[in-house]
């Protein structure tokens, strides 16, 4: 029978402490560490000992620990896994953590979790456990006490048999240096730490306070007082002409359009009056946010009778497969906080009310578009620049051998999808497609596209992808033969033709010019359509969260701004400089940054250490898309704080608004907003050239004042 051996420290620490995995001290590495393509030391650096680890370019280099022989760890104690390091490249580096009970194989029997070091930069890759609570407080990713849980099953935190730190298929080799190892938080049952209600009536954790929580239904109308005031004595950044360009800046050509152009090397878009415009943008600006109450009996402590007319439309019904309703029947009951919030602070006539907040707010905080997926009347009212959002959806085939993250890509060969497109594109981009305000359109969201390659091929034989790339692989090779010699494949016939398991280089270049060859077709039926409905604005592209470089070049050959989710702490502008260079500018679609200081449970995609510091990682942030030649903006993912229980249809419970579920700005991330905002023309058009633009206005005027 395997022992059960818990660690020294371990022995002596109380839940909700600390317990040392590794110590570098003594100047010796692990004992229970094993090295694939990888090559460790103990270093001293900074007066610290620490070591070092040079990965290997090959798939998943890592360092692996396990128990002694026969033996396996008990980590019932503790809530997660962290480890510390520094980066010392000068580029980011991505670096993952996995836990593993018997069985472990990245897939099933472990947990995962990952992070993006900055380069030159010390950072923390934290693991929370997944446990048995997750299906207790089921529907929210991060839970009370606990934080973020890990990607994966449930693990048995009694029998933990290894653990490792890996980097993900690295494009380089790579040296990070190991701080510390250790394991954190609170590892008891949930159900004895958090009582029920957890939850108060406005929608914010009970078991804990933090500057700003509401008390009581009549701060609302105080802190409505102070907004106003704050607003009244900054509307508006200073310099900014109407559509929030660079009024001081370079006049450009104006065509009464927004556009974009090069500008001493630098892709800028230019506002309809022929000003500078970098887009600082806010994702999500609606009140659609709502959060199951069905399934989860004493978690709230108060809600409104869903049968009382002013509160039905708090309420909602969802099901289907695509929610998270079939863990409860394939039913229930939705309510949103948000929306509850707003009628306690704005009565009745809310909905206008809040409307009317959302532009001066955003104004007074330097932000001058309205990003991807606001309300449509938040929109149609807006005085603001904005982007508007289309999803392709129909009734085409998607490729039925190809699963994606969100799930099939659409066959774009499918006789149906030109019609679908039109069909989809035509109402948005003709309604908005006189509306000198709205820059562009975004089509299409983080799509699978990196599942084209080896999906095309797995598809049914009539699938019309399939049989195109089946008609140009028979023009190119003629027969059958030819091509398994060449692909080192041994098809018995064209019908069985697949992606060998070991690809040759020929292979490869021929799926490559294949998923160009698909991604072009996709990028010009978008276009075509949007061009008929909406000549005069931009096709801002279809958000990467990642591609294949011939999809992304396909994409910049055709769209007029390549847009990318970059949920990062810097962007690496190398990636896209020099030779690197698309040959089109780019628009960051979504970025955030989140923590667990203010009643949530979880950070968001990329985790911070408090307020101050979500503010700082923002300005930051900015600073670096500003000075990278290639992007004209980014736009910040989102408005409102997602509900503390988790959205509906997949359990997301991020702390990544601007505002919590009160309708109250975070103070911090608003200051330094403003802050960064003010100062993105020059930062972004700095130099001899900005010295030299600014002396030259100054003197026009004062000529003109003579």
């Amino acid at each position: 029978m395997t022992a059960v051996w818990g660690l020294v420290a371990m022995a002596l620490a109380a839940a909700g402490t600390t317990a040392e995995l590794a110590n570098f001290k003594n100047g010796s590495l692990p004992e229970n560490m094993q090295q694939h393509n990888t090559i460790a030391s103990i270093v001293k650096r900074d007066g610290a000992r620490m070591m070092q680890v040079d990965f290997d370019v090959v798939d998943w280099p890592n360092v692996f620990f396990t128990p002694p022989a026969g033996r396996v760890w008990n980590w019932s104690d503790f809530a997660g896994i962290e480890i510390e390091l520094y980066n010392p490249a000068k580029d980011s580096a991505d670096v993952c953590i996995r836990v593993d009970n018997e069985g472990g194989n990245g897939l099933t029997n472990s947990n995962t979790a990952s992070a993006n070091i900055a380069a030159k930069s010390n950072g923390t890759i934290q693991l929370r456990f997944s446990t048995d609570d997750t299906e207790r407080f089921w529907g929210m990713r991060g839970l009370p006490v606990r934080g973020p849980v890990g990607q994966g099953p449930t693990l048995d935190l009694s029998r933990i048999v290894a653990y490792q730190i890996f980097l993900p298929q690295p494009p380089a080799a790579r040296t990070l240096f190991i701080k510390s190892m250790r394991l954190f938080g609170q590892g008891a049952s949930l159900a004895s730490l958090v009582k029920l209600p957890f939850i108060d009536r406005f929608g914010q954790y009970v078991h804990a306070t933090w500057p700003g929580k509401l008390a009581d239904d009549s701060e609302f109308a105080t802190r409505i007082g102070s907004e106003q005031k704050a607003i009244a004595v900054a509307p508006q950044l200073p310099q900014r002409d109407r559509f929030g360009g660079w009024a001081d800046g370079p006049q450009r050509e104006a065509t009464g359009w927004f556009r974009t152009e090069k500008v001493d090397g630098k892709w800028w878009l230019v506002t309809p009056e022929g000003h500078l415009f970098f887009s600082n943008g806010m994702d999500c600006v609606g009140t659609w946010e709502q959060t199951f109450v069905t399934g989860r009996d004493g978690w709230f402590a108060e809600l409104p009778d869903a049968n009382d007319p002013p509160f039905k439309d708090m309420f909602g019904e969802v099901s289907g497969a695509h929610s998270m309703a079939d863990i409860i029947g394939g039913k229930g009951r939705t309510f949103s906080f948000y929306r509850m919030n707003l009628y306690r602070k704005y009565g009745a006539e809310w909905p206008a009310r809040w409307r009317e907040s959302v532009y001066p707010r955003l104004q007074s905080w330097g932000f001058n578009t309205i990003a991807n997926w606001a309300q449509t009347d938040v929109l149609d009212n807006s005085p603001m620049p904005f982007t508007a959002s289309i999803g392709v959806a129909g009734s085409s085939r998607n490729i039925e051998g190809a699963k994606g993250y969100w799930g099939r890509m659409r066959d774009v060969f499918d006789p149906a999808f030109e019609k679908i497109a039109e069909e989809s594109i035509a109402p948005t981009a003709g309604h908005f497609g006189t509306n000198p305000l709205c820059i562009g359109y975004f089509v299409d969201n983080e799509m699978p596209w990196e599942t084209i390659r080896e999906g095309t091929l797995a598809s049914p034989v009539d699938q019309p992808c399939r049989q195109e790339l089946i008609r140009q692989l028979q023009q190119k090779y003629g027969d059958l033969a030819h091509l398994n010699e060449a692909w080192g494949a041994d098809a018995k016939d064209w019908d069985g033709l697949r992606v060998p398991a070991k690809p040759t280089a020929a292979c490869s270049d021929d799926l490559e010019a294949w998923v160009y060859r698909f991604a072009r077709r996709y990028f010009e039926v978008v276009n075509a359509a949007l061009k008929r409905h909406a000549p005069n604005q931009l096709y801002l592209g279809c958000r990467f969260a990642s591609a294949p470089a011939a999809a992304v070049k396909a994409c910049a050959d055709v769209v007029d701004i390549v847009s990318y989710n970059l949920y990062m702490r810097t962007i690496p502008c190398e990636r896209w400089s020099g030779d690197k260079d698309l040959g089109k500018p780019m628009i960051i679609g979504e970025f955030h940054f989140g923590a667990l200081d203010r009643g949530m449970f979880h950070t968001g995609l990329v985790a911070t250490d408090n307020q101050n510091d979500r503010a700082a990682h923002y300005i930051q942030y900015i600073e670096s898309v500003a000075q990278c030649p290639a992007f004209v903006g980014c736009h910040w993912f989102q408005y409102i704080d997602e509900p503390t229980t988790g959205r509906w249809f997949d359990g997301e419970n991020y702390n990544i608004g601007f505002l919590d579920v009160t309708d109250t700005p975070y103070p911090e991330l608003i200051a330094a907003a403003k802050q960064v905002h003010a100062r993105v023309y020059p930062l972004r058009y700095r130099g001899e050239t900005a010295r030299k633009h600014k002396a030259a206005k100054k003197a026009h005027r004062e000529t003109n004042e003579r």
